[in-house]
């Protein structure tokens, strides 16, 4: 371990900006963070043994016990149980006889659960070492049960164990639209950076992570936000789609990696920029090999390194990759990351544009930004405005999953309507769809007639559809728990408001609510939203708030009916020693007049 450790330090060149980087190659090797290994990291890098544990502690993928050899996590997203996640997940315990959350005796596999693996259009799915598997069934599980315990390095395994496929649905302005890499910087040299960024302005190109920045503004305050001279900037590219629901972004780096890593270049060549990251999220693991030599390709092409294209360019990219939080997909908490912390958003201002990776400015933009960056840059601003609507020009790239028949990736104009985009995928019996994702919002069978767009409907690509069996509770649920467990902690109103949304719902969900629980549950939820700190807190209550609004007597169905209920049950813990004493009915009359004392009146 010693000699692995200082192997590995030394080939970070002892950066402790590489520290996630580092935990992440340990624990693949040792399926968790010996105690020994931080002892000996600290040294390394110089930094101190509690801020190790702390980023161990932080994410997800990270651990400070040991798991198993076979490492094996299970989505819990929504779109996972509606594919009938719970049975399966039974039946891999059972199969492989070990309890869910621990490590089998023999240490060779462990089972947990997984917040979302980024399959929703190909699950239910999950993840075995970090490698994705999807659409698990019975048989899958059998013939992964066999290999694990025939001990078969997961090299070995069966490719179509891992398969996944784009699934694209529907393409329009830019799936449809070849391009050649390179293309859009020669026509970047060919037109001038300052007009280039103009072109980018008149085609009123928003951010597609969902907030709507525009970008041409983004990256002109990044390029002329400090004077000070080599001063250093940097490009950052968020893959960190965590969102349940949304995989647009595993698509696009599959399939149109180049055009992703052209406008991260154009982007560098605007805002004089020497130094880009590709911030992956950790389920895409899969993805890096590919990624890697899509980005060597690049190189040799004279597309990135030194001297892009002999116009006297600069730059590179570097991949990172996330190791399961959510909340690194907020951009100040993603740099946080990069830098080799845990992931807490920072206070703001100052904004990344001019205080972002180690204290640089910085353009942190989505994927599917990035994409639309390059081909507005090869075909023009007005090309891509003449698309969308006033205020939301272009198309939007939107991963569907949930109940229709055609599950995956489709592309629309801005300005669509949700009716349209329900038909096309197949939805029937619609009792409505989660836009966004769980931070987004619920939307009734009778808004229908809404569009797609910043000025109705934004979002960052994720839509749900739920038909008429579903249990819309059920899925409330699911979100607030996913909220309470991605919490990073760091403020009171989330780290406390999330876990207390959670309970409280639960109560109702289990049928213990009174009509005042719904209100509390109002408050809690406003509260946080309200008081939160960055995105996740104030988002976390939407899918409470937003179905509450629309579907109360959802809530009413499922409450007593009574004002209070006490928390103890003195007359169920009462009832062994009663039945010992044969005084069954003396005891229950009692344990009623003393539940009275102790809970106060019912009425």
């Amino acid at each position: 371990m010693k000699q692995f450790i200082h192997d590995l330090a030394k080939l970070h060149e002892g950066q402790a900006t590489h520290l996630l980087q580092i935990l992440r190659d340990v624990q693949a090797r040792f399926h968790y963070i010996p105690d020994a290994a931080i002892e000996q990291l600290a040294v390394l890098l110089s930094i101190p043994r509690t801020h190790i544990i702390g980023v161990v502690e932080f994410y997800s993928f990270l651990h400070l016990t040991p798991r198993g050899q076979y490492e094996l996590l299970l989505s819990d997203s929504i779109t996972d149980h509606m594919l009938g996640k719970h049975a399966l997940f039974s039946y891999f315990a059972q199969q492989l006889q070990v309890t869910v959350g621990e490590v089998r005796g023999d240490g060779l596999v462990s089972l947990d659960n997984a917040s979302c693996t980024g399959l929703c259009d190909q699950g239910p799915a999950g993840l075995v070492n970090g490698y994705a598997l999807s659409r698990l069934d019975k048989p899958r599980i059998d013939q992964i049960v066999a290999l694990i315990n025939q001990q078969k390095p997961v090299e070995q395994w069966p490719a179509e164990l891992f398969s996944v496929t784009d699934n694209i649905q529907k393409s329009g302005l830019l799936l449809d639209t070849p391009l050649q890499p390179g293309e859009a910087l020669s026509a970047l040299f060919k037109r001038g950076l300052p007009e280039t960024l103009a072109e980018i302005s008149q085609a009123g190109l928003r951010g597609r992570g969902g907030a709507g920045y525009t970008t041409a503004w983004k990256w002109q305050l990044c390029a002329e936000g400090s004077k000070e001279e080599g001063l250093q900037r940097y490009v950052v590219c968020n893959a960190d789609e965590g969102e349940p629901g949304t995989f647009k972004d595993r698509v696009l780096l599959n399939s149109y990696a180049h055009q992703v890593f052209e406008g991260m270049t154009v982007c560098a060549a605007i805002i004089n920029a020497q130094h880009g990251f590709l911030y992956l999220r950790g389920e895409y693991l899969y993805l890096v090999d590919k990624l890697q030599a899509i980005l060597t390709e690049r190189r040799e092409a004279g597309l990135l390194g030194n001297n892009i294209l002999n116009q006297g360019l600069n730059f590179d990219i570097e991949i990172r990759l996330g190791a399961g939080a959510y909340i690194c997909g907020e951009e100040s908490a993603l740099i946080e990351s990069l830098e080799g912390k845990m992931g807490i958003p920072r206070n703001r201002p100052p904004y990344p544009v001019t205080s972002g990776y180690l204290g640089k400015p910085t353009v942190v933009n989505n994927v599917e930004t990035f994409v639309a960056a390059t081909h507005i840059t090869v075909n023009g601003g007005a090309w891509f405005a003449a698309v969308g609507t006033e205020q939301s020009k272009g198309s939007k790239i939107l991963s569907i999953s949930g109940d229709c028949a055609r599950p995956g990736i489709y592309e629309y104009p801005f300005g669509t309507t949700i009716q349209a985009i329900l038909q096309d995928c197949g939805a029937s019996d619609v009792l409505g769809v989660q836009i966004g994702g769980p931070s987004g919002t619920f939307i009734s069978d009778q808004e229908f007639a809404r569009k797609l767009a910043f000025e109705d409907l934004a979002t960052g690509g994720s839509f749900i559809v739920f038909n008429n069996s579903r249990n819309l509770l059920e899925v409330v649920n699911n979100f607030t728990h996913f909220f309470a467990h991605e919490s990073c902690g760091f403020c009171t109103p989330c780290r406390v408001g999330t876990a207390l949304l959670k309970k409280q719902l639960d109560k109702i969900m289990e049928g213990h609510g009174s009509a005042g629980d719904v209100v509390a549950l109002e408050e809690l939820g406003r509260l946080i939203k309200q008081h939160s700190h960055c995105g996740l807190g104030q988002t976390a209550a939407n899918p409470v708030l937003s179905t509450l609004e629309r579907y109360p007597e959802l809530y009413q169905r499922q409450l007593k009916k009574i004002s209070y209920e006490p928390g103890f049950d003195l007359d169920a813990a009462l009832d062994i020693a009663r039945r010992m004493a044969n005084r069954d009915d003396a005891g229950a009359h009692l344990a009623q007049v003393d539940a009275v004392d102790i809970g106060g009146d019912y009425e």
